[in-house]
């Protein structure tokens, strides 16, 4: 038998008492139970961002590196955005930090509506935050950030008992290499990139990395996908393309060599 005594977790349920959506069972439960209900809600709480309640940066890296992951093997488009509220500073100079906390949390909250339930978004830091959108075309990542970007903007957020805070947020994206080995950190440059793009020319729009679709073979896909199973070194190879999105001549010659 487990003597809950023994294990102290009176700081762990003082702690999980202040998240609303812990769903801590009852003390009258089973210890086994118990504790497992203490270490389940210990693990949603240690992927939360405390004043958004979103995702945090540990979650968002998860999430990021299975879906770089999966667009490797399956050749699924998937978007990621960064997104930054521009001259965030002149709300906390303006009506203090509380009242920039109080703007995070209703840009938070925005984002988290035009999510779909498969999505993901975080903050990543500061005013800074992260969306991923799995199985995205192409021909709607523009669409999504924009429609984004104008939620955003017509937000109103009640600062004080006379003001209201309005701000624009500036938006970055790129799409995870299809059917390439890359990396998250990769896949965050790039679309680093072009928010800084975005702030750079004049904040409150929305520059996203042009995607390229990459023309590989059933073969190619094949021996992609069958490498990473068996941990092959050959797995690792990136599947590169040329401009006009066909594999080059050396990687067609090693994949029709016998």
């Amino acid at each position: 038998m487990i003597n809950l005594r023994d294990l102290r977790l009176d700081d762990a349920r003082a702690l999980l008492e202040q998240d609303p959506l812990s769903q801590l069972v009852g003390p009258d439960a089973s210890s086994t139970v118990y504790v497992q209900s203490v270490i389940d809600n210990l693990c949603e709480l240690s992927l939360k961002d405390p004043l958004t309640g979103l995702s945090n940066r540990r979650h968002f890296y998860n999430v990021l590196s299975r879906e770089i992951d999966n667009a490797t093997r399956s050749g699924d488009s998937a978007l990621l955005l960064m997104l930054d509220i521009d001259k965030f500073k002149i709300v906390n100079d303006t009506y203090g930090h509380l009242a920039g906390d109080l703007v995070l949390r209703a840009v938070a909250n925005c984002l988290a509506t035009c999510m779909r339930p498969m999505d993901t978004v975080a903050r990543y830091g500061g005013e800074e935050f992260a969306a991923i959108f799995p199985n995205c075309p192409a021909s709607f990542g523009e669409v999504i950030a924009e429609r984004i970007r104008e939620t955003v903007g017509n937000l109103r957020t009640p600062v004080s008992a006379l003001n209201s805070a309005q701000v624009t947020v500036s938006i970055g994206g790129a799409y995870a290499p299809e059917w390439a080995h890359s990396t998250a950190a990769l896949w965050v440059d790039r679309a680093d990139i072009q928010l800084y793009r975005a702030k750079s020319e004049g904040r409150n729009r929305v520059y996203i990395d042009q995607h390229r679709e990459n023309s590989v073979s059933a073969e190619e896909k094949s021996m992609l996908f069958n490498h990473r199973l068996i941990g092959d070194p050959a797995g690792a190879e990136t599947v590169s393309s040329n401009a006009s999105g066909h594999a080059t001549d050396s990687h067609k010659n090693k994949v029709n060599s016998p």
